[in-house]
């Protein structure tokens, strides 16, 4: 076990919740922990979107949804095939995808 994970006291359920209060509120921040703050730039306010975050609430969690999504199948293929497809690296599904869609376009 580390000696980090020795120092770690353990979690009790009493404690959840708990904050010092005082502490946060008589920490002072430092110049050095002004440099971790990114900067403002007029690049970074122009992308900015102002409201109060409802429709980020409202929009949900994840990858927005798709008019047509992919639909998972089972297909068997022979094992050379497969390895070929597989060897030429990552993105090899969509890559195979691609050539599906070409080949029955007509």
């Amino acid at each position: 076990m580390s000696a980090n994970r020795n120092a770690t006291p353990r979690a009790s359920a009493e404690l959840v919740g708990a904050t010092d209060f005082t502490k946060v509120d008589a920490h002072q921040i430092t110049a050095e922990e002004y440099e971790e703050i990114p900067e403002l730039t007029d690049a970074v306010m122009a992308r900015a979107m102002p409201g109060d975050g409802a429709e980020i609430a409202r929009r949900g969690r994840g990858r927005p949804k798709t008019g047509s999504p992919k639909q998972q199948v089972t297909m068997r293929l022979d094992a050379d095939v497969l390895a070929a497809m597989r060897a030429s690296g990552p993105g090899w599904q969509a890559r195979a995808n691609e050539a599906l869609r070409e080949r029955f376009k007509a």
